[in-house]
């Protein structure tokens, strides 16, 4: 009877064991760890909040607004001083070698992850160290937020400090992923605080297994996801730098997906029938920071001769082979409120150098140029550019030392302002302007560290500000062009290029598509 019984089991799961198969995704680099909250790199929010954990609303791409997630829905009253959410009932946390939930999801721990990142008196604020943690410092939340209250155990309620247009879809972000309070509660009684950053406890829909640095990560299938099951049995993360050995791996089917490739390796793709190019116009701006806090380009004259001494048609033919379009503005010209009226600074060797005189340097600096030695989405070929910049400025006389430094350690010392220019890049999340001016030009985002500008001005602050404190779009939109002048004139960033998204599948592979923002969503994958 029983071995009756077992193959009767055996063959009601073998059409589904048969049909699963695992998932191999061919990375660009090691996330800082599995706490996204403390970060803020694309590459983190990938390998932990899109995979791992949820948000309480997410952003719909297709829909191009905010919809459902652990909140199943949402009340805003009538003066947006309160933003009430109502929990998706029955979700449940994972359970892992490290962790076994006794509970389900409830208003504890949506107010454990706010209070966490909002309160210096809560005791996991201090993990954030000094800057605190880098989105909620940057987006404003600590001022913005009033309070954070359980009203039963499905419901939590935000008082805000005054309206803001924004706040909803700023909580599709990474940063805003719900964390387990009764996790949090067991690791900070046995003093073991860092395992919340080393092994994660989420309601996603993927558990991590392991992770071996610059090597691999392996995830698991969460038996109890409460949304619609991956099509895949496992999803590992092949971490491969090289986005040339990225194209490599992809060709001979050791990942079925690759990310970030190089603009040549789509054109090859395109050719090869065994492959598949996936792509969108990106919501995101690759850039040059000019760190503002440091002389002589605390000068906005200074800032504007570099603008003009840059070979922008040179750069974009050498490091994206024309594949994106040519930044002016903080954020892509497909975004509302995009200010078409201002033209980027024209390409001119004599008129820097000139403004170099006025500024006082006719002879011109020495200054550094950072750069990350692995190629992205933002900059496929980071070398070629910083030399191509280099070159650029040393026909104006200025000299400029190229360092290229590991993702990890750029990002970590960049956010302390230790930089001169560094070649960085920006992803949105949701579609708002704010996405990008708040965390990217705002005072607040200079304490956080992510104003990589390092450039905070009571005018833009204002404008900033401005834009959230109302629903309304053509004021909003006004407020917005106002601050897209300040930072055109003052010249605090070498705008670089609104990329294109790509990825490379194999053509076994189904339901994957590139996002916009550069997010990863597997759920709907499969591999025949």
């Amino acid at each position: 009877m029983r071995l009756k019984q077992f193959a009767a089991v055996a063959l009601a799961l073998s059409p589904v064991l048969a049909f699963a198969k695992p998932l191999t995704v061919c990375t660009e680099s090691s996330p800082d760890g599995f706490d996204v909250v403390q970060f803020n790199s694309l590459v983190t929010t990938n390998a932990s909040a899109d995979v791992i954990f949820n948000t309480l609303v997410s952003y719909d791409e297709a829909q191009k607004k905010v919809v459902p997630a652990l909140a199943d829905k949402w009340d805003v009253s009538s003066d947006g001083l309160s933003v009430t959410f109502h929990l998706r009932p029955n979700v449940q946390f994972q359970t892992a070698d490290w962790f076994k939930p006794t509970r389900a999801l409830n208003a504890d721990d949506v107010v454990f992850t706010f209070e966490r990142m909002l309160s210096d008196s809560n005791p996991w604020h201090k993990v954030a160290g000094a800057s605190g943690f880098p989105h909620a410092q940057s987006m404003g939340l600590v001022k913005l937020i009033k309070s954070v209250s359980k009203v039963d155990d499905q419901t939590v309620k935000f008082e805000l400090n005054e309206p803001n247009a924004t706040f909803v879809p700023i909580l599709t972000m990474g940063f805003a992923s719900i964390y387990s309070s009764e996790y949090a509660d067991k690791l900070l009684k046995a003093n073991q605080q860092n395992d919340l950053n080393a092994k994660p406890i989420g309601t996603g829909p993927f558990v991590l297994k392991s992770y071996t640095k610059d090597a691999v990560i392996r995830y698991d299938v969460n038996p109890t996801y409460w949304g619609p099951k991956p099509k895949i049995d496992r999803l590992i993360y092949a971490i491969t730098p090289d986005a040339t050995v990225r194209a490599q791996k992809i060709k001979a089917g050791e990942c079925q997906i690759a990310l970030s490739p190089k603009p040549q390796d789509v054109l090859d793709a395109k050719k090869d029938k065994s492959l598949k190019v996936s792509e969108t116009p990106a919501f995101m701006t690759a850039f040059v920071a000019l760190n503002t806090e440091k002389k002589p380009l605390d000068n906005p004259k200074v800032r504007q001769a570099l603008n003009m001494a840059f070979d922008r048609t040179t750069y974009m033919k050498t490091v994206f082979e024309n594949t994106g379009t040519a930044a002016v503005n903080p954020y892509p010209p497909n975004t509302w409120s995009y200010d078409k009226n201002i033209a980027a600074y024209k390409y001119s060797p004599d008129a820097a150098k000139k403004l170099l005189a006025d500024a006082g340097l006719p002879n011109g600096f020495e200054t550094t140029i950072w750069v990350r030695p692995n190629g992205s989405v933002l900059n496929p070929n980071p070398k070629a550019g910083a030399e191509l910049l280099q070159a650029d400025l040393a026909k104006i006389g200025v000299k400029a030392q190229v360092k290229v430094i590991e993702w990890g350690e750029l990002i970590k010392e960049a956010k302390q302002g230790h930089h001169d220019m560094l070649f960085m890049g920006w992803a949105g999340d949701n579609g708002d302007p704010d996405n990008y001016l708040s965390p990217l030009f705002s005072c607040n985002a200079v304490k956080s560290g992510i104003n990589f500008a390092r450039y905070c001005d009571p005018t833009l602050d204002k404008a900033i500000s401005d834009g959230k404190t109302t629903a309304d779009v053509s004021k909003r939109t006004k407020a917005y062009i106002d601050a897209q002048k300040i930072i055109h004139d003052q010249a605090v960033w070498i705008p670089l290029v609104y990329p294109t998204a790509y990825a490379l599948t194999r053509g076994n592979v189904s339901g994957y598509s590139v996002s916009q923002f550069g997010r990863v969503n597997f759920g709907a994958v499969s591999v025949q």
